[in-house]
C-alpha cells in the first residue's frame, strides 16, 4: 500500500471520532508537526507521519539545540510541543519551562514555573523522584506534583490558575505520573503502593479543577464504581464483591494497586484504559486470596467512572510485578477478524491482547522467554500456570525468579506502528532471589516487607528492544542491551524506531529488521521518551530528556554501593557509574 493511502487511511480513523470527544484534541494529535499528549495520540501509538528522517539519513543526525532542566534525579517522561513552543518537566521539585522554538533564539525560556513543595516529600516516594511529563488542553498545561497537586497553568503565561490536592504524603501518597485529559476532564492516579496506599483514579474538571468522580482499585464495589454490566462478557473474571471477598478482613484498606502508569482513550466507546499495581506489602503470606482488583487492567466510562470491566492479570502476586504499564489501542486482525485490542506488555514478562470493548483475553504470550515464575496463562479462566517453586512465601529465599520485581518491562512505554502492524517494546532482562518477611503498616512508612537480590537474566545483558507481533504473540526480532532499556520508544512512517539506553545513547533502529543505524551518546543516562515534531523552520526534529534515575538507576542516584532490602535492590545497576553521570538536560535532534 502506498504511504498516502495508509496514512491518509489512519488519519480518517481517527477524525472520523471527532463528535465523541475533545474537538481541539481530537484535531491536534493527529497534527504531526506537534506533539500535544503524553502518547502522542489518544491510542498511545507513540507512532509519527513524519518523514523527512529516513533510514538512508539518520546517520547524519546531530545536536541542533540543548536545554539543562536544573535538577539531578530521573528524568522520565517526554516534552510537549504545542505551536511555536515547547513545555518541558523536571524530576522534583517539578518545575516546567516554557521554550522558545521560533526565530534566532531557540530555547529560550518564554517563562517557567517553580513550584514550592516541602523537600520532606520526597522520602516517601518509589522509586526516585520522577515526573513522567505534562499534559495541554483548553489552553493549559496540567502538572502533577510529588506532593498530590493537581495544577493547571496558563500555557501562554505559567501563571497557575487551579489547584487541587489528589494525594496526601503524610500517609505516603504521592503524583509521579501525567494527567491524562480526556473530553472536559483532567484523569488522574496516584503512587505509594509501597507505602500501603489504596489506589485510584479521579477525574477533575478541566476549567475550574472540581473533583467530578474518584474510583479506588479495590474495596466495597460502590468504591470501585462497577457498571451494572462489569464484566458481563467474562463472568469468571470476577463480577461483584470480589474488591473485599479477595482480602483478608480490612486489608484491602492498605491494599496498593496504585495507578501511576500511561492510559488510553477510545472516544468511540467513551472508556479509557489504564493497568493498577501490586498489592500491599510485598508479602504474599500476609495477603492470602487473589488481591482483587490490584495487578488489573481496568476500562471505564470517562463520564461516570464506571468499570465497563476488568481482568486481573496477576491474581494474589508474589513477586511485585506491577501492572501499571501502558495501554496501547490498535485495530488488529486476529483469526481472519479486525479486533478492536488493547495491548498491555506486563511487569509479569507476558503480553496481553484483549477485545477492549468487552475484556476479552485473546493473546497472552511471554515477550522474555525467560521467564519462568508461570509457564503461560489458560485462556480459558485467564489465570497464570504458575511454577510452585516460584512462588515467594515469608520465610524462604526463592532463588532465580525470572523476571525479576523491575519486571520484563516497567512504565517505558512502547510503541505502535500502522505500517508495519508491530509494536517496539523496551524490556528488561533481569532475575531476582526474593524473601518476604514480615511487616507492619504504619501509615506514611514503607510497607514492603521483602528482601530483593537483582541480577542479570540468562546471557548476560539486562535488557532489549524488541519488535513485538500481538496479533500472534511472538517476537519479530531483539536488539539487545548491555542495561534494561529504560526508555520509551518512538517509531515513524519511515521505519525508523527511536529510544535511549542508561548509558545516555540515542538511538536509532530500523524498525522491520531492528538493525541499529546511529547513536549519539548525551550527557546522562536515559529514561525519558522521544518525541518528534516539525519545527517553525520547516525542519523535523527529534528530541529527548536525558537524566538517570527511576528504579533501574536509583541506586547511582542515591549513592548506593549495593544491594539492599526493599526499595534499594537495585546492586545490580551500580555499574551505571562507568559510564554515566546524573543531570537533567534536553537535546534536540535534527539534520543538517
Amino acid at each position: 500500500m502506498r504511504p498516502a493511502v495508509w496514512v491518509a487511511g489512519f488519519l480518517v480513523l481517527v477524525l472520523a471520532v471527532g463528535a465523541y470527544g475533545s474537538q481541539e484534541l481530537l484535531q491536534l494529535q493527529t497534527d504531526d508537526k506537534q506533539w500535544v499528549m503524553p502518547g502522542k495520540d489518544y491510542s498511545q501509538t507513540r507512532f509519527s507521519t513524519l518523514s523527512q528522517i529516513t533510514a538512508t539519513n539518520v546517520k547524519n543526525l546531530r545536536p541542533a539545540w540543548t536545554f539543562s532542566t536544573g535538577t539531578l534525579r530521573g528524568h522520565e517522561g517526554a516534552p510537549l510541543v504545542i505551536g511555536d513552543t515547547m513545555y518541558v518537566h523536571t524530576s522534583f521539585p517539578n518545575n516546567v519551562y516554557a521554550l522558545e522554538l521560533k526565530g534566532p533564539d531557540v530555547g529560550k525560556i518564554k517563562w517557567a514555573y517553580l513550584p514550592k513543595q516541602d523537600p520532606s516529600v520526597q522520602a516517601v516516594a518509589c522509586c526516585d523522584n520522577v515526573n513522567r511529563g505534562l499534559s495541554f488542553a483548553d489552553g493549559k498545561v496540567f502538572l502533577s506534583q510529588l506532593d498530590g497537586h493537581l495544577v493547571a497553568l496558563n500555557a501562554q503565561t505559567g501563571k497557575e490558575i487551579w489547584k487541587a490536592q489528589n494525594a496526601d504524603p503524610k500517609v505516603g501518597a504521592t503524583m509521579t505520573s501525567a494527567p491524562h485529559i480526556y473530553k472536559d476532564k483532567v484523569i488522574v492516579g496516584v503512587s505509594g503502593g509501597e507505602f500501603g496506599v489504596r489506589g485510584h483514579v479521579s477525574a477533575y474538571n478541566v476549567r475550574d479543577g472540581k473533583r467530578v468522580w474518584r474510583a479506588y482499585s479495590m474495596g466495597p464495589d460502590e468504591d470501585v464504581l462497577l457498571a451494572d454490566d462489569f464484566n458481563q462478557a467474562n463472568p469468571h473474571f470476577g463480577q461483584r464483591n470480589q474488591g473485599t471477598a479477595t482480602w483478608k478482613g480490612d486489608q484491602w484498606k492498605t491494599g496498593g494497586g496504585t495507578t501511576w502508569g500511561w492510559y488510553a482513550f477510545d472516544p468511540q466507546l467513551n472508556l479509557f484504559y489504564y493497568g493498577t499495581g501490586n498489592p500491599s506489602t510485598w508479602n504474599p503470606s500476609q495477603r492470602p486470596g487473589d488481591n482483587k482488583w490490584s495487578m488489573t487492567i481496568f476500562a471505564r466510562d470517562v463520564d461516570s467512572g464506571k468499570a465497563k470491566w476488568a481482568y486481573q492479570m496477576t491474581p494474589w502476586d508474589a513477586w511485585d510485578y506491577d501492572g501499571v504499564n501502558e495501554m496501547i489501542l490498535a485495530d488488529l486482525n486476529i483469526g481472519g477478524k479486525t479486533v478492536k485490542a488493547v495491548v498491555h506488555f506486563d511487569r509479569n514478562g507476558f503480553g496481553y491482547t484483549l477485545d477492549r470493548t468487552n475484556g476479552s483475553l485473546l493473546v497472552a504470550e511471554k515477550f522474555d522467554p525467560d521467564v519462568n515464575w508461570a509457564t503461560g496463562v489458560d485462556k480459558r479462566t485467564g489465570r497464570p500456570i504458575e511454577v510452585a517453586a516460584m512462588r515467594t512465601q515469608a520465610g524462604r529465599n526463592s532463588q532465580g525468579v525470572c523476571p525479576a520485581a523491575l519486571g520484563s518491562k516497567d512504565q517505558q512505554p512502547a510503541a505502535f506502528s500502522p505500517r508495519t502492524k508491530l509494536f517496539y517494546v523496551p524490556t528488561n532482562h533481569v532475575c531476582m532471589d526474593y524473601e518476604p518477611f514480615e511487616v507492619k503498616y504504619t501509615a506514611g512508612q514503607p510497607y514492603v516487607g521483602a528482601t530483593l537480590r537483582m541480577f542479570p537474566g540468562p546471557g548476560g545483558h539486562m535488557g532489549a528492544v524488541i519488535a513485538w507481533d500481538a496479533a500472534t504473540g511472538k517476537i519479530a526480532w531483539s536488539n539487545k542491551e548491555r542495561f534494561s532499556a529504560w526508555s520509551g520508544t518512538l517509531v515513524t512512517a519511515t521505519d525508523l524506531v527511536f529510544y535511549g539506553t542508561l548509558e545516555g545513547y540515542m538511538k536509532a533502529l530500523d524498525a522491520k529488521t531492528g538493525k541499529e543505524l546511529w547513536r549519539f551518546k548525551t550527557p546522562s543516562g536515559i529514561i525519558g521518551n522521544p518525541i518528534t515534531y516539525i519545527g517553525p523552520d520547516g525542519k523535523q526534529y527529534v528530541a529527548i530528556l536525558s537524566g538517570v534515575g527511576g528504579w533501574a538507576g536509583i541506586g547511582l542516584a542515591a549513592g548506593l554501593e549495593g544491594d539492599s532490602e526493599g526499595l534499594g535492590a537495585v546492586g545490580a545497576y551500580k555499574k551505571l557509574a562507568e559510564y554515566t553521570t546524573l543531570g537533567g538536560v534536553l537535546t534536540v535532534f535534527s539534520l543538517p
